[in-house]
C-alpha cells in the first residue's frame, strides 16, 4: 500500500502507467470487450467497474492538454449522438476529474482501431454495454 495511490492500482498496473510516454493512450474497457485478443499490453482489473478504474487512473496520470481532446468514450450502439446512463456517468466523472477538458464520443469505426493501437488495454468487469474509454497521457510540468 502507498499513500495517495488508489489500492486498485497494483504494481503491474502502475508499471504500465509509468511506462507510458506523452501522447500514449490507455483504453479501459468493459467486460464484454475482447481485450486479450486486441491488447498490445493487457492489464486485468477483474472485479472492478469502469468508473472506479478510470477514476483511479485519472488520480495519478496527467492528461494531454496540448491536443484538442484527450478523453474519448464509446457511444450507445456505436453512434456518437446516442448515450446511455453509463455514458452520462463517464461524462460526469471526466467533468469532475478533468474540468474543462472536452470528452469526445466516438463511433465504433473510430473507437475500435484506436483501442487496438493503445499502449495498453485495461480489462474491467464492467457490465454496462459500450462502456469503453480512452485516455491520452500528457506531461507533468516543471
Amino acid at each position: 500500500m502507498l499513500i495517495g495511490i488508489p489500492p486498485l492500482l497494483g504494481p503491474d498496473f502502475l508499471a504500465v502507467l509509468r511506462a507510458m510516454g506523452h501522447g500514449d493512450e490507455i483504453a479501459i474497457v468493459d467486460g464484454n470487450y475482447p481485450a486479450a485478443d486486441h491488447a498490445r499490453r493487457l492489464v486485468r482489473a477483474d472485479g472492478h467497474g469502469l468508473l472506479a478504474v478510470a477514476e483511479a487512473v485519472l488520480t495519478v496520470m496527467p492528461l494531454d492538454r496540448a491536443v484538442p481532446a484527450a478523453l474519448f468514450r464509446a457511444s450507445l450502439n456505436n453512434d456518437p449522438v446516442q448515450a446511455a446512463g453509463i455514458h452520462r456517468q463517464i461524462d460526469a466523472l471526466f467533468a469532475r476529474m478533468a474540468p474543462g477538458m472536452k470528452v469526445v464520443p466516438l463511433s465504433g469505426e473510430a473507437l475500435y482501431p484506436r483501442i487496438r493501437a493503445a499502449h495498453a488495454i485495461v480489462a474491467t468487469s464492467e457490465t454496462a454495454l459500450f462502456a469503453n474509454v480512452i485516455l491520452r497521457k500528457g506531461v507533468i510540468g516543471a
